[in-house]
């Protein structure tokens, strides 16, 4: 035997072995994504056609995650469905995922691209609470120290975290709270707010035109779980001359699609506009 062959004799199996390995495991990953959609569970037919792949082919596939935890079949109706295994592990990544450290580099871009304080905030009970920043290069320039609090009816923050929150849960905080004035601007009326909340749900962005402080505006935008519900908000601000009506609008579907790259990025999903909140 020459040196070249005893070499190629010697090497580990590759080519169809271990591509058919991937290939099996990119099929499986597949269907769990065609049951993973499909809450209800599937007919083996359909996840066939679904996943493009002869039943047989599927059925041994579907064993196969079934052996490991991941899919079970109701043996009732016949469907299979995603089971335990799958969704701890969905739920580890829920668990780990960082919103704060994920949202730096987006607020560092809307700098960026705008020339202005870009801020990270979330809710705590009926306030919001600034918890990153990225900071205009400006020298009149907004900055919030981290950890302060603003009224979730008197910012752009704020406003964003309560557009989608249950109506239950959004009576409970105007209970609690009120609908105290911070300057002449601030929306003090229940009626006023609660139309606001709608205009936000259909444009997808908060304005806070000096409502939260004279000569400064805002734009800001909402984080979103998987569930639809607010998780954070970002936002965009800075002084009324820099950011007149008409650049408040651009930068809003500026800071809006952000947001939107955020939630994805954390597994999350933004409502539709006229969905209601859960």
């Amino acid at each position: 035997m020459s040196e070249g062959r005893r070499r190629t004799a010697g090497r580990p199996a590759t080519g169809k072995s271990s591509g058919g390995h991937s290939q099996s495991l990119v099929r499986g990953l597949n269907l769990l994504e065609r049951l993973a959609g499909s809450p209800s569970g599937l007919a083996l037919s359909e996840i066939a056609e679904q996943a493009e792949l002869a039943p047989s082919t599927t059925h041994r596939l579907l064993q196969a995650l079934q052996s490991q935890g991941y899919v079970t079949q109701d043996n009732e109706l016949g469907v299979w469905k995603i089971d335990v295994k799958t969704f701890r592990i969905g739920n580890s990544f829920l668990e780990a995922r960082d919103f704060v450290g994920t949202s730096r580099p987006f607020l560092r871009r809307l700098t960026t691209q705008t020339g202005e304080t870009a801020n990270l905030g979330v809710r705590d009970g009926s306030t919001a609470v600034f918890l990153a920043q990225s900071e205009s290069p400006q020298m009149m320039r907004m900055i919030t120290r981290l950890g302060s609090r603003a009224p979730l009816h008197a910012s752009g923050v704020g406003k964003a975290l309560i557009a989608w929150l249950p109506d239950d849960e959004f009576e409970r905080i105007l209970d609690e709270r009120g609908l105290a004035r911070v300057t002449n601007n601030t929306l003090h009326d229940p009626a006023a707010l609660r139309e606001s909340m709608a205009e936000i749900r259909e444009r997808g962005y908060a304005c806070d035109r000096e409502e939260h402080a004279v000569g400064l505006h805002c734009v800001a935008a909402c984080i979103h779980d998987e569930h639809g519900i607010p998780l954070a908000a970002i936002s965009v601000s800075g002084p009324v001359a820099r950011i007149p009506e008409p650049r408040l609008l651009e930068l809003g579907e500026l800071v809006r699609d952000a947001a939107g790259d955020i939630t994805a990025r954390l597994g999350g999903r933004v409502p539709a506009p006229n969905e209601a909140p859960a």
